[in-house]
Order: structure tokens, then sequence, then C-alpha cells
């Protein structure tokens, strides 16, 4: 799975719609273009790819005006409603998806309802816990890592990681039990997008012709 198709969506379904520019200045604003492969070259493929695949609608909307193509706009369809919350929720259950991803998947888990983001973040931490389990069936921590020599230290590596990563998604699931944060049918959620024309404090300053694809 890759982070670029759950961001691209997610970023367009949040404007409902919107060019290449404002999805890659959405991405920027949130840093994905530092940890994600979510970079200018990556977001406009994936919208082309997108499009092609028809979980986007591209609408050609104003003639360019120094002679180059018109600008597109894309719009999410059904189909990719659907590929957005079956990339969302697999995101937030799986307990082996690379960093990006889950971070991904935060960024828009608001777009579920309360309950449901609760059970599959549930369902990651047992994720966890099942694989924990399996480590320890040939990994024994009491005897330390150099029981297979500096090996080892990869086994220890990953039960911490299991237990850090279990920890902050049960502390993840109180605070949303707790009622932090708007979720879907409960209001109208925070959405991290740019409204057109507004500067992005935190763009890298390279210029791209992003709106006119």
């Amino acid at each position: 799975m890759s982070a670029i198709r759950l961001l691209v969506l997610g970023a367009v379904r949040g404007h409902g719609r919107a060019h290449g520019y404002q999805v890659r200045n959405d991405l920027e604003y949130w840093g994905a273009h530092e940890w994600s492969n979510a970079k200018p070259g990556s977001i406009y493929h994936a919208l082309k790819q997108m499009a092609k695949q028809e979980l986007l609608l591209a609408h050609e909307v104003a003639p360019s005006t120094v002679g180059g193509p018109p600008r597109v706009e894309y719009e999410v369809t059904p189909r990719g409603d659907e590929e957005f919350f079956a990339l969302l929720r697999e995101a937030l259950t799986s307990y082996d998806q690379k960093p990006d991803i889950l971070s991904a998947a935060l960024g828009f888990m608001v777009s579920l309802p309360r309950g449901e983001v609760v059970e599959l973040l549930g369902r990651r931490v047992r994720a966890i816990e099942e694989w924990r389990a399996a480590v320890l069936e040939y990994y024994a921590p009491e005897k330390g890592p150099g029981q297979f020599q500096h090996i080892g230290e990869i086994m220890n590596f990953w039960l911490h990681s299991a237990d850090g990563g279990a920890e902050w998604t049960r502390e993840l699931v109180e605070r949303i039990e707790g009622g932090a944060y708007v979720f879907a049918g409960e209001g109208e959620p925070f959405v991290g997008v740019l409204a057109e024309g507004e500067v992005n404090p935190y763009a890298t300053g390279e210029t791209h012709p992003g709106d006119r694809r």
C-alpha cells in the first residue's frame, strides 16, 4: 500500500474539487513531502493515474492565459470514495504499515464515525499483540538480545517497537473515546486544506505548473 493514493484522494475530497497545485499545497502544509513520498512529481502522476482508473473525474475548467493546456480540476468519483475508505480502514487497522501510511490515515480518520475508528484501532492493538506473541515463541527477552549475538538486537527492537506502538494506540483510543475531535456524523469536522490563493507558510518555494494539470 502506498500513502500517496490515500493522501491525494483525501486532499481532493477535502476541497470537493481541486487542481494539482492545491493538492500539492495542502500536502506540503501537512508536511507530507517530508514524511512520505508525496513529492510534486508523485502527486501529479497519482492524479493522472487515478483519473485513468476512474477514481477521480478530471474537469478542464479554464483556458491557459499563457498558451499552455487548460487547468484541470479533479473530483473524487463514487469508486474513488470506495477506494479512499478502503485504504483508510486498512491503514488504521494494520500494525505493519510504514509510518507514512499510518500518518496519512490519522490525518483522515475523522472522515469515519468515532465508533468505527475506535474499533479499527482496537483491531490494530490486537494485531500488534498477536505479532509480539509470535516473536516470543523463539525469542526470550529475559535472556537478553545476546542469545542470538548481535542479531538478537533486531528482535529486541521489534518488541520495543510493538510495545510502543500498542501503548500509543491505546492512548489514542482513550482520547477518542473521551470525546476528542469531531468525527463523521457529529457535525462539521476540521478539514486541514488551504483555500484557493491562501498562502502556505510551509511551501518549498519551488514553482511548478501544477494548476495546469
